[in-house]
């Protein structure tokens, strides 16, 4: 499978050794399968999460932005000090992207973030994630220009996740442009969970939808991800354990099996083909 070389030097390395695993390790419970989940069933999972097992959101945050940050770090591994904007919306998937921009920062690469609604409308783990960043004089700006301004090497699109079930509007939209237009002009894709404006149990955009080259889904590979009207806009998807109980995702995901051996890279739940213009 082709992955886009424009403004690299040797190509960014394909992140993950096959779909559906995370990079260097099993992603899922049980071995050789990964598990498809709906939205209703990630809602469940992080809610039993914290009821059944006392597990923090907060947890399960930072081990969701440290993977998704580990695949970033693959996508502009060829790069000396890589540029990467990460933007963010005001919930758990802008949460997400603050607490990359940190794990980002300390590796050595150049990250702005730029934030969809005031910082006043973070609530909850995005409040305080948002904070760290702040402290750490990473910029954050509201200027949703900046998000292709810069010709950054990497674009992270942590605005919107699986919750989206209504068209796509407002400054969401206006972000979902930018970050689309960015990809156009040569920078690289990673959506966070789901792409921005995709509807995650469909696999149909919601109006409009981020294109990814990239997107790491936490916990399983989301059910629309499958459908061939998704192709265009998932790119390569990784799967990522974020430590939700084993039990949980047994529980509430549907099973599937991933091919072993010399047939685990031909036969990928994810993209069929390249999508013009962008590998």
């Amino acid at each position: 499978m082709s992955h886009d070389r424009r403004g690299h030097r040797d190509g960014p390395r394909e992140p993950g050794r096959d779909a559906g695993r995370e990079p260097g390790r099993d992603s899922g419970p049980g071995s050789g399968a990964v598990y498809l989940v709906t939205r209703e069933a990630c809602r469940t999972i992080d809610r039993l999460a914290a009821g059944e097992f006392a597990m923090p959101s907060m947890v399960l945050m930072e081990n969701a932005a440290r993977h998704a940050a580990d695949i970033a770090l693959e996508m502009v591994e060829p790069i000396d000090e890589p540029s990467v904007v990460i933007v963010c919306g005001p919930g758990n998937n802008g949460g997400d992207g603050l607490a990359m921009a940190r794990h980002l920062s300390n590796a050595g690469c150049d990250v702005r973030c730029v934030l969809t609604h005031p910082p006043v409308d973070f609530r909850g783990d995005a409040a305080l994630q948002l904070e760290i960043v702040r402290r750490m004089k990473i910029v954050c700006t509201n200027d949703m220009t900046q998000i292709g301004a810069r010709g950054a090497d990497l674009v992270v699109d942590a605005v919107l996740g699986t919750g989206l079930d209504r068209e796509i509007a407002g400054a969401a939209l206006a972000a979902v442009v930018e970050i689309n237009r960015a990809g156009e002009r040569g920078s690289r894709v990673l959506a966070v969970d789901v792409p921005t404006g995709l509807d995650c149990d469909r696999g149909v955009a919601l109006g409009a939808a981020v294109r990814a080259n990239v997107t790491v889904s936490f916990v399983g590979i989301k059910a629309g991800f499958a459908e061939l009207s998704a192709q265009e806009f998932v790119g390569d998807v990784v799967v990522a354990d974020i430590g939700a109980p084993r039990e949980l995702i047994e529980r509430f995901g549907t099973p599937i099996t991933r091919p072993t051996g010399n047939d685990a890279r031909a036969d990928r739940p994810t993209r069929r083909g390249t999508r013009r213009g962008r590998a």
